[in-house]
């Protein structure tokens, strides 16, 4: 994430290079050798963690080695962390077995760390979102939600819920929603798209160009219902607008590292609204994250999102929009099937299980 506000590149990006800033993280060749925790200081190894130390438990997060740490510090009974060996991982103790004993201990400790100025550029005061994020067993399924229960017996995907600002710190993959609104033809040279630009008060990015509508999926909540909230909340949009006019148009995934070197993999839900001829449309600020909107031409998009002064997961989710539509083709790009594959990444998660299974 970043503080500062955008500062136009010298010379422009390729679509390629924007994508890369967005996905800019693979994991290092000794990932799950006993080489990794040789330097506890290192900012580039990572640890899984995992539900349990059970065989085959799934992977919900990876842990950069100075958290793991920390965590080690923890009084026993929530936690277990094995002597650093090829196959460690961190998980909950065998006690901390439900979705809601998970997330009471998370909500303790992210707390706890947050007022005794643990990690104060991830989850201080004033990073802190008090807003909490799911975290699923698969990261590839269902989005089904389960709070209360005392058993993880028979169980759904749910997992467990944790604060927004806490979930780079533990590396846990998250889910947004991201809209594009635009005025004529998707797919003419002349279509214009409405470009939000972010407050300068804004935790992340302030001043940032961003897309039409966007924003984390909040625990609980189905992600088309969170489309409807941010619109209300972020551009003044009617409901009815939205459900009537907004539609599903695929996903993109990256595996993002930020400037602290905690990892970001994230899942965005796309959606399009071209802007109904017969109804009046301006989308106004309405929340406090946006300064204004603004109606551009599909080339000031372009030049912007060149210069690099997007949003890196907002530019991401404009190139798959210019992909969609035929702006961006195999004819006239020729890095189009890396841009193409790398805006639809796994976060290498086969090698986050295969690292546990000792």
């Amino acid at each position: 994430m970043s503080n500062d506000p955008p500062s136009p590149v010298s010379s422009p990006l390729s679509y390629l290079e924007l994508v890369k800033i967005c996905d800019n993280f693979r994991l290092p060749p000794n990932y799950g050798s006993t080489d990794v925790f040789q330097k506890p200081s290192d900012t580039d190894s990572f640890v899984p963690w995992t539900l349990s130390q059970s065989p085959g438990s799934p992977a919900v997060g990876l842990l950069r080695l100075d958290v793991v740490d920390l965590l080690r510090k923890e009084k026993p009974g929530t936690w277990v962390i094995p002597e650093p060996q090829a196959g460690h991982r961190v998980s909950f103790d065998a006690s901390v077995n439900t979705p809601r004993k998970r997330t009471a201990a998370l909500k303790e400790l992210c707390e706890r760390w947050r007022d005794t100025g643990a990690f104060p550029a991830s989850i201080g005061p004033r990073k802190w979102r008090n807003e909490v994020y799911p975290v699923y067993r698969n990261p590839f399924g269902v989005h089904d939600y389960y709070p209360e229960n005392d058993s993880d017996e028979g169980l759904g995907n749910y997992a467990f819920e944790m604060e927004r600002a806490a979930c780079a710190l533990f590396g846990v993959i998250t889910y947004g929603i991201h809209m594009t609104i635009y005025q004529g033809i998707a797919s003419s040279p002349q279509v214009k798209i409405w470009v939000p630009t972010r407050a300068k008060t804004k935790q992340t990015w302030p001043s940032w160009l961003d897309n039409s509508v966007a924003g984390g999926i909040p625990s609980g909540m189905p992600v088309f219902e969170s489309l409807v909230k941010e619109c209300e909340e972020e551009a003044s949009m009617k409901a009815d607008i939205v459900r009537n006019h907004a539609k599903p148009v695929g996903a993109i995934s990256y595996f993002f590292r930020n400037k602290m070197h905690f990892l970001q993999p994230e899942v965005e839900y796309n959606y399009d609204l071209e802007v109904p001829h017969d109804t009046p449309f301006q989308p106004r600020p309405s929340d406090g994250e946006v300064e204004s909107f603004d109606l551009l031409s599909l080339d000031e998009v372009k030049f912007k999102m060149r210069q690099g002064i997007f949003k890196p997961n907002c530019a991401a989710v404009l190139i798959d929009f210019l992909v969609r539509h035929g702006h961006l083709t195999p004819d006239d790009e020729p890095d189009y099937m890396e841009i193409v594959t790398r805006l639809h990444g796994r976060f290498e998660y086969e090698r986050w299980c295969q690292q546990v299974r000792i």
